[in-house]
C-alpha cells in the first residue's frame, strides 16, 4: 500500500556514498569495486533528492507509484512494461497473501487480496484493451470475498480462475517481445523498486512498525525472484557472471524478509535495500 514515500535511513547515505566517491578514480581498473561505486553513487543523488538538494533522481526505469494510490501509477513506462509490472505486483500481493492463509491468519491475509483491485487495477484497464486481453477485476474481486468468508475451498477455486486470467495476460505481454529475458530483468527492476517503497514506509525509528507494508514487500521480493527463475537459464547461457550477481543480490534482498511475521527490528535499513536493488540494476545492460 503507498502513501507519500519518506525515506528512512537515506540520510546516512550521504555519510556512505560520499568518501565512495572521492575513491572512484582509483577503482576503475577493478569492475566489481566499479559497480559498486556506481551504485552508491546512486543512492548518494536519491539522499540529496530527498534532503531537498536537487530534484528527484531516477533510476533508468521508472520508480511510479503502485496503482492509484500512488498518483503516478507508473504511467511513464511503455504500455508492455506497464502492464507486466502491474500483473507481478498483483502476484506479489497473492504470493504473501497465500502464505497468510497458509497459516491459517485469514484477516492478516485480507489486505493483501484488497490491494490488487483497489491499488493497482484500475491503472491497468487501457494496457488490457490494448493487449486484447479479457478483464479480470470481477476475478479479482471473487477471490477477496472467498478471503472474507474465510472458504478454504471457494477460496481455492477463485484463486485457480484469477491465475488463468494473470497467465493469460502474461502470455499476451510476452508474445510481443522481442528478448524476453531483458524484459523480464526490466519488469523485476520496477517490482523491486515497489518493494524498496513499501519497505520504506515499514520501517519507523528502526523498527518495523507497519506490518502491511513489510508483506507487500516480501511479496514483491519473492516474486521478483520468481520471475528471474524463469529466464535464469537463458540469462546464465548470455553471461554467466552477470546472472550470478543478480541471484546474489536477490539472495540479499531475500535475506531481508526471514519470515512472513516482521523482526522487531529491520535486517536492513531503506537506503542499504535500495543500494542492493541498484547493484541489481547495473547487470541490466548484460541482457540487451
Amino acid at each position: 500500500m503507498m502513501k507519500k514515500k519518506i525515506w528512512a535511513g537515506l540520510s546516512t547515505a550521504v555519510l556512505v556514498a560520499a568518501p565512495v566517491a572521492s575513491q572512484a578514480a582509483n577503482v576503475a581498473a577493478y569492475p566489481q569495486a566499479a559497480a559498486e561505486t556506481k551504485a552508491d553513487q546512486k543512492l548518494l543523488q536519491l539522499a540529496q533528492a530527498h534532503q531537498g538538494h536537487g530534484p528527484p533522481a531516477k533510476p533508468a526505469a521508472s520508480m511510479g507509484g503502485e496503482g492509484d494510490e500512488g498518483g503516478t501509477s507508473g504511467e511513464n513506462l511503455a504500455p508492455q512494461l506497464h502492464l507486466y509490472r502491474g500483473i507481478e505486483m498483483i502476484r506479489g500481493h497473492l504470493l504473501v497473501g497465500n502464505e497468510l492463509i497458509e497459516a491459517g491468519r485469514w484477516a492478516d491475509a485480507l489486505p493483501h487480496f484488497l490491494h490488487p483491485e483497489e491499488e493497482i487495477y484500475a491503472g491497468l484497464r487501457e494496457d488490457l484493451k490494448t493487449f486484447n486481453v479479457a478483464p479480470f477485476q470481477a476475478a479479482l474481486k471473487s477471490l477477496s470475498q472467498t478471503v472474507k468468508a474465510k472458504n478454504k475451498d471457494a477460496y481455492t477455486r477463485a484463486r485457480a480462475a484469477l491465475d488463468e486470467r494473470l497467465a493469460a495476460a502474461e502470455t499476451a505481454v510476452r508474445a510481443k517481445q522481442t528478448n524476453g529475458t531483458y524484459f523480464t530483468l526490466e519488469t523485476v527492476l520496477e517490482v523491486l523498486q515497489q518493494a524498496a517503497d513499501e519497505y520504506g514506509e515499514a520501517i519507523e525509528k528502526n523498527r518495523i512498525a507497519n506490518v502491511v507494508e513489510y508483506q507487500d514487500a516480501r511479496g514483491f521480493v519473492f516474486e521478483a525472484d520468481r520471475l528471474v527463475g524463469t529466464v535464469m537459464q537463458d540469462a546464465s547461457t548470455k553471461n554467466a557472471d552477470a546472472a550470478k550477481a543478480l541471484k546474489a543480490s536477490l539472495d540479499e534482498l531475500k535475506a531481508v524478509f526471514p519470515a512472513v511475521t516482521p523482526p522487531k527490528q529491520p535486517v536492513k535499513d531503506a537506503g542499504d535495500f535500495l543500494s542492493t536493488i541498484a547493484k541489481f540494476e547495473l547487470q541490466l545492460g548484460n541482457f540487451r
